[in-house]
């Protein structure tokens, strides 16, 4: 594909990202883009909500009310926008994402982050793995499609500190119990992210401008990632090293644990024959324990160049983020409960 240039482009075109509208700018990765966008300075961030929300969004942001049911209420909320980044609760009607990227395309929005967040959709063998990862790899199809929007989707894992404290069902940590469940041998490596790291790492893409200016300008440009997955990563960890960690933060001994060992693939398949049942919760555990099969398809940093530094993203610390893991068990952190 012939490289752009933002010299050929037409009149009308800019060549930066100004007006941005999210859908969950109140939720679990929503609101760090959010703040990490108006801390930018450069653009202007309007949350879509909808009627009745008790979500607390971030200062600095406009409100926009939304009836995702109606065509007209979206055209109203998306017109003049530039971007436009989908985070939607696990709630959401299935067709709800395809309305909000016709609508973009319809009033003109060129780039849509659709609701694409953590494991590699690129990644066949997890696409296909009965999840409905298959819906998620499908809005690419769905934006591009459109003629007028292009994609861009940040691979990103599993979000740390929220998965951490969520319970055994995703990494293993039962706290009630004090019971630890390590996979297999506990030493799959996976790719991990925090929210505010998702966070940082939106801002810094948007604020990129779009094309290079023209054959001389070598600098990072948007269209690097225009319909091709951005990964990022806060750590490339094992349960092992997150358990350990734990023990540090907590001052927790091995013997204050009973450490008990199960294979990922039946866990996986536990969880799929429970939602086959109709037990929707065992969809958490079948997506954990799928990724953390140990064939490598939850490491996709192996597989692919991280863009941490090509956006200088800072290396975190993790026994920061897993005191702050600590913070939200204590508080009695209820993933569904917090869902808008």
């Amino acid at each position: 594909m012939a490289i752009k240039y933002a010299k050929s482009q037409g009149p009308d075109f800019s060549n930066e990202i100004q007006r941005v509208a999210i859908i969950g700018a109140g939720g679990t990765v929503g609101k760090p883009i959010a703040q990490e966008l108006i801390k930018t300075g450069k653009h202007t961030v309007t949350a879509l909500t909808r009627a009745g929300s008790q979500s607390t969004l971030p200062q600095g942001i406009q409100t926009v009310p939304v009836d995702y049911d109606n065509e007209e209420s979206l055209f109203r909320a998306l017109k003049g926008q530039d971007a436009l980044i989908i985070t939607l609760p696990v709630t959401a009607a299935p067709d709800t994402q395809s309305k909000i990227i016709q609508a973009a395309a319809k009033t003109g929005v060129k780039y849509v982050m659709p609701n694409v967040w953590g494991c590699d959709v690129t990644n066949d063998n997890l696409v296909n793995s009965g999840l409905g990862w298959e819906r998620l790899r499908g809005a690419f199809d769905d934006i591009e499609k459109t003629g007028v929007s292009s994609w861009i989707s940040l691979i990103c894992g599993f979000w740390y500190e929220h998965s951490v404290s969520i319970g055994p069902a995703t990494f293993g940590f039962n706290f009630a119990e004090k019971k630890m469940v390590l996979f297999d041998d506990g030493e799959t490596k996976i790719n991990v992210s925090t929210p505010a790291q998702c966070g940082r790492a939106v801002a810094k893409l948007l604020s990129l401008k779009v094309f290079p200016e023209d054959e001389n300008d070598r600098s990072v440009t948007l269209s690097r990632w225009l319909n091709k997955p951005v990964y990022i990563s806060s750590f490339r960890i094992t349960q092992k090293e997150m358990f350990e960690s734990w023990k540090r933060v907590t001052g927790e001994k091995n013997e204050d644990w009973t450490v008990v060992y199960e294979s990922s693939r039946e866990r996986y398949e536990k969880g799929l024959e429970r939602m086959k049942n109709g037990d929707h919760g065992a969809f958490v555990q079948a997506m954990y324990s799928r990724v953390l099969f140990p064939n490598g398809d939850g490491d996709y940093e192996s597989k692919h160049a991280l863009a941490n530094e090509t956006l200088g993203l800072p290396q975190e610390d993790l026994d920061e983020l897993t005191r702050n893991a600590k913070v939200m068990v204590d508080r009695g952190y209820d993933y569904m409960a917090k869902r808008d």
